[in-house]
C-alpha cells in the first residue's frame, strides 16, 4: 500500500491536471510514481528533467545501453517500479532479461551506474578512468547527473512505496537480474 497517495485526476487543481494531460500526451499513460510526484508540483518537475538528460545521454551511449544503465542503477536500488520498469524495455527489445551479454564499453558504463547507487556513490579510480577513456567532460557530467535522477526516481519510489503499474505486472521478477553481465 502506498504511503502517499496518488492524485487522482478529478480531485487536481487545474495545474495538476495540465500536467497530468502532458505526460498522457508524451507517453501515452501516466505512472503511479508520477501521479504521487503530482503531490508537489516542484517535486514532479525535478525529477521529469530525468527525461532530457536520458535525450542528452543517449545519443553517445546509445538506446540500449542507455537502458540498461539506468536499469542497473535500479537494480542495484532495488527498486522494483524502475527495474521493472527497464526489464520491459529490455525484453520488449529481444534481451534475455537474466543474462545481459556486455562488451567492456558497457560493463565500465554499467558499474559506474551500479557504484552511483551505492552509499556515497564513491567511484573506484579506476572504473572513473575507463569511463574517462571513453567519454569526453560533458558527457561524463550529463551520464552522472542522469545517473543520479535515476537514484532519486528509485529513493522516492522505495521511500513512498509507490504501488508497481498493472502494466507492468508481467515483467516483474521474483528477483531482480542485477545488469552486470551474469545476470
Amino acid at each position: 500500500m502506498p504511503r502517499i497517495r496518488p492524485v487522482e485526476y478529478t480531485e487536481a487543481t487545474a495545474g495538476v491536471r495540465a500536467a497530468y494531460d502532458e505526460v498522457v500526451r508524451q507517453h501515452g499513460r501516466i505512472t503511479n510514481m508520477k501521479r504521487t510526484l503530482l503531490r508537489s508540483r516542484p517535486a514532479f518537475h525535478a525529477l521529469m528533467e530525468w527525461y532530457p538528460l536520458r535525450d542528452t545521454v543517449q545519443p553517445f551511449l546509445g538506446e540500449r545501453l542507455t537502458n540498461l544503465f539506468a536499469q542497473a542503477i535500479s537494480s542495484e536500488n532495488d527498486c522494483l517500479i524502475c527495474s521493472t520498469f527497464f526489464r520491459r524495455i529490455l525484453i520488449e527489445a529481444g534481451e534475455d532479461s537474466d543474462r545481459f551479454v556486455l562488451d567492456d564499453r558497457e560493463q565500465a558504463v554499467v558499474d559506474f551506474g551500479q557504484c552511483l547507487a551505492k552509499p556515497l556513490a564513491r567511484i573506484p579510480d579506476e572504473l572513473f578512468a575507463r569511463v574517462a577513456a571513453m567519454f569526453d567532460e560533458e558527457q561524463i557530467v550529463a551520464l552522472t547527473a542522469f545517473g543520479a535522477l535515476m537514484v532519486a526516481t528509485n529513493i522516492v519510489n522505495n521511500a513512498l512505496d509507490v504501488d508497481l503499474d498493472d502494466y507492468l505486472e508481467e515483467y516483474r521478477a521474483s528477483s531482480v537480474a542485477k545488469a552486470t553481465g551474469e545476470g
